[in-house]
């Protein structure tokens, strides 16, 4: 599930803006993607109830709507999401495993002191890591030919500019679950532009 090298970056890393729709249907892709791969003897699946919080944590609690950005430590996720450290861990693997997110390792320059060989203290920098940025996936191909409209529900701060969604790629013609989902993200879309027309 891990990936081989994992991007570092110095600020606030990659961001991407997601309006209250595109969060709602971040979860329930996870709730769908879960049911599908459960296996014998787990109750929903391999998105567990605790990594359930921790997704909605990241998203509903740390995710700025406005700008993207997403980079809690895993202190603050858990007391977020009531859990332990070791459980925001898991959380995270399983979460980029179903394709929800991903990170990057933020990463800042600091000066540490030191003593050389000879006893003296002298000063230098280094690189360390400061937390991760994270990324996450909206599951609805962006529609072609269809005007994207601001969320009536905006989420975030008050009086920000909820932005777009930003467009993922079509789903892979040989997974039934990818498909399914993106014709519900599409029936989805549909019933809500019909909804805002009627109220036009």
């Amino acid at each position: 599930m891990r990936s081989a090298r994992r991007e570092k970056v110095f600020g606030p890393g990659h961001a991407v803006p997601l309006d209250r729709n595109a969060k709602i249907r971040i979860q329930t892709y996870a709730k769908a993607w879960s049911a599908k791969h459960r296996q014998p003897g787990q109750h929903k699946g391999p998105i567990t109830r605790a990594f359930f919080e921790v997704l909605q944590a990241l998203l509903w609690s740390f995710h700025n709507s406005r700008d993207g950005r997403c980079f809690p430590g895993y202190a603050r996720i858990a007391d977020q999401a009531r859990c332990a450290r070791s459980t925001v861990a898991e959380a995270l693997e399983v979460l980029e495993w179903a394709g929800l997110l991903t990170w990057q390792h933020r990463i800042a320059r600091a000066v540490v002191r030191q003593r050389d060989l000879f006893g003296r203290w002298s000063s230098r920098w280094t690189v360390i890591r400061t937390s991760n940025a994270y990324v996450f996936r909206d599951p609805q191909p962006q529609l072609a030919g269809v005007s994207s409209a601001k969320s009536e529900n905006p989420s975030g701060t008050q009086d920000q500019e909820i932005l777009d969604p930003v467009a993922t790629p079509a789903p892979k013609s040989d997974s039934p679950l990818e498909c399914a989902l993106a014709r519900f993200g599409a029936a989805v879309a549909t019933k809500v532009r019909i909804e805002q027309g009627a109220d036009g």
